[in-house]
């Protein structure tokens, strides 16, 4: 196995973990961006061996930005003009970067930034620079978009692994939508997914999802987070089912699926909005096998005595070694990490601000 960086975002900063065992971790002791809201990350392996890590920061002084390092955190470049900007147009200015996705092989350059105000941006320059996707903005559906409580965000941007031209966003709370033509035109796709929070629980289109993730196995199954229940979809989004019965509770923010083996992901389950707090104030990750038909808690390693950490959208990830690690970090400062697919856990590092991102990837 090679070395293994570890991406924390948090409310003040970025901080970055190596290791090569995945128990042993060496830490920055400043933070990256400090004072700095680091709501996204993405680490682009496209361009060699030593990854390009994009980072989208939030300045409460000088506003949203995106920065690249192209040697793990020793130099941050910044482009000279804004890397993400709406078009005068709009009349709309960029409030944050939710998400950095980089495209598929085929695609090398490419990478998507999804926004608040909900809106996607393409880069056809490693995330350097990036263009409005005027067909979502102009949608005649997105003025009717909510925001959920941490503002209206496109949190989720997703390509076929298979077909590049096969794009899914998601928006708090505007739903989950589908392109089939390479973003020229979209369409809503929560058939299936309640909002619980509206007169009408199954709308077309605004329901509050808060994280989709795509199975190893088959780019058309789809495991989503809803502001109220867990849900899959074996048709690319088209449909949605219920996967929650065997959870503790079906609220939650993030959802992550195994990169390899199919039928595999982990969610990190919250009881509802009057509390949003672990169920029984007890921290466990689950994990189901068989594509969200059962659930088993994973614990072993994890604090046994009442605790309170919440884990939001991005702030559980997996990487991509063998065998597989997973991640997460929560409000409480603390990230976890296991070395063996969630069976046990370990303590990385604590005392941090609050944790906003995680991202992890095999280095070389």
């Amino acid at each position: 196995m090679g070395e293994v960086v570890l991406a924390v975002g948090t409310a003040k900063g970025l901080f970055l973990g190596r290791s090569r065992d995945r128990r042993n971790w060496e830490w920055n002791e400043q933070p990256h961006f400090p004072m700095q809201g680091v709501y996204s990350v993405a680490i682009d392996r496209r361009g060699g061996v030593v990854p390009r890590i994009l980072v989208g920061a939030d300045s409460s002084h000088w506003g949203p930005s995106v920065f690249h390092s192209d040697d793990l955190g020793a130099t941050w470049q910044e482009p000279k003009q804004p890397a993400v900007r709406f078009p005068e147009s709009t009349g709309t200015s960029l409030e944050r970067v939710w998400q950095l996705q980089p495209a598929g092989a085929d695609q090398p350059t490419v990478v998507y930034a999804g926004t608040e105000p909900a809106a996607l941006f393409r880069s056809e320059d490693r995330g350097e620079s990036f263009s409005l996707v005027e067909s979502l903005w102009k949608h005649p559906q997105r003025k009717d978009w909510g925001a959920g409580f941490g503002g209206q965000g496109m949190h989720t941007v997703l390509v076929d692994r298979e077909d590049p031209r096969q794009l899914t966003v998601a928006v708090s709370t505007g739903g989950v939508y589908r392109s089939a033509d390479g973003g020229d035109s979209w369409a809503p796709s929560n058939t299936g997914v309640e909002a619980r929070f509206q007169p009408d629980r199954n709308p077309e289109f605004g329901q509050c999802v808060h994280k989709i993730a795509v199975d190893a196995g088959d780019p058309a199954r789809l495991y989503l987070q809803n502001h109220g229940g867990v849900y899959r979809s074996d048709d690319s989004g088209g449909s949605w089912i219920p996967i929650d019965a065997d959870l503790p509770a079906d609220f939650g923010f993030a959802i992550a699926a195994h990169p390899r083996r199919a039928g595999t992901v982990y969610v990190f389950p919250l009881v509802a909005d009057y509390e949003r707090l672990p169920p029984e104030h007890r921290c466990r990750v689950y994990r189901s096998r068989d594509a969200g038909e059962s659930w088993e808690p994973l614990s072993e390693g994890l604090p046994r005595e009442p605790h309170y950490g919440v884990v939001l959208r991005d702030a559980l990830c997996l990487d991509d070694a063998e065998p597989v690690g997973v991640y997460f970090g929560n409000r409480n400062g603390e990230v976890y990490g296991s070395a063996d697919e969630g069976d046990s856990w370990r303590l990385l590092t604590q005392h941090l601000p609050a944790v906003l991102c995680v991202r992890a990837a095999e280095t070389g």
